[in-house]
């Protein structure tokens, strides 16, 4: 599939949002997180912000992104559809849980309350996210039990990275938050792993012969349908280098999972604000790093349409 850079940072930069949106909720509605103007400000603007300019970015994909509107009418039988609704959705008790902290200072009563909605909203609005993919059936990469998980295992360890870096700029930091980042962000890198094994081993049923119904033989294309690439060929039959999605997996590697990693560990012996700065870090570094990863999980996965071309 085409790795178009508007979808590749949508995916991105909603998970770690949302992810961080969730966490937000919880912790502010159950007394982890101490109500404070700036605090509150930096957070709500940071995971907003980012939602916000996902879903913005998703737009740059669309050939009318002034038609983008109409993809609400389809919930019923579309999951993009339904990510749209729940996004949206998701705004209302965001928005009031925000204007509760910042503004009122609170994060009891009705304002625990909207940060609860706000994270049940987000967990499902990755949901709908995963299920864009995870229900494509004609690409074998994504149509796995691997995916959905993994869209919510991202989402969590994203946000849970950014909030450490959050709380640790206030001086807020705590050994628990770091030990917890430090575990999702093993438990992605697994996860991760676990998901290329499972594509790299791939026996994809479909083939010529088999869309076809003739048997007997190899089917093999004498010639193609015309004469140069279209839409399709280059939307639904980009082809990456294996030497080149074996350095780019290192590097997912490296940014998303590793280095966060070691400035995580760090963070327990190092002072405040180098702490801060380590853990900003390590947020920087694995959110550069999850964009290599989304790049990838578009550049690796193969549509069946292309067996009509004879690939």
């Amino acid at each position: 599939m085409h790795p178009a850079f508007s979808v590749v940072f949508f995916t991105t930069a909603t998970g770690a949002g949302y992810g961080l949106l969730a966490l937000l909720g919880v912790l502010g509605a159950t007394g982890f997180i101490a109500p404070g103007f700036w605090l509150g400000l930096a957070g709500m603007a940071l995971s907003l912000g980012l939602i916000s300019a996902g879903l913005l970015s998703s737009t740059g994909h669309l050939g009318r992104p002034e038609r983008a509107w109409r993809a609400f009418s389809q919930w019923r039988s579309s999951w993009l559809s339904r990510e749209g609704v729940a996004s949206v959705a998701t705004f209302i008790p965001a928005g009031l849980f925000g204007l509760g902290w910042v503004v009122f200072g609170r994060l009891d009563g009705w304002v625990a309350a909207a940060g609860l909605l706000a994270a049940v909203g987000a967990i499902v609005t990755v949901c709908m996210t995963g299920m864009i993919y995870a229900s494509l059936k004609p690409i074998a990469q994504w149509h796995s039990p691997y995916t959905l998980p993994g869209y919510l295992i991202f989402s969590g360890m994203s946000g849970i990275v950014l909030l450490n870096a959050l709380l640790a700029g206030f001086g807020l930091g705590t050994n628990r938050l770091l030990a917890a980042s430090i575990l999702l962000t093993l438990l992605g890198w697994g996860w991760k792993l676990a998901t290329w094994r499972h594509n790299d081993q791939l026996e994809i049923p479909t083939t010529a012969n088999t869309a076809t119904g003739l048997a007997g033989g190899t089917v093999r294309s004498l010639e193609w349908p015309h004469t140069e690439e279209n839409y399709l060929l280059k939307e639904m039959g980009f082809r990456i280098a294996r030497k080149h999605s074996a350095k780019l997996r290192l590097i997912t590697q490296v940014l998303a999972f590793g280095l966060p990693i070691l400035l995580l560990i760090a963070g327990f012996a190092l002072p405040w604000p180098l702490e801060a700065v380590a853990a900003a870090l390590a947020a920087i570094s694995q959110f550069a790093g999850m964009l290599v990863e989304r790049w990838l999980f578009f550049a690796e996965a193969k549509h069946t349409v292309t067996l009509y071309y004879g690939r």
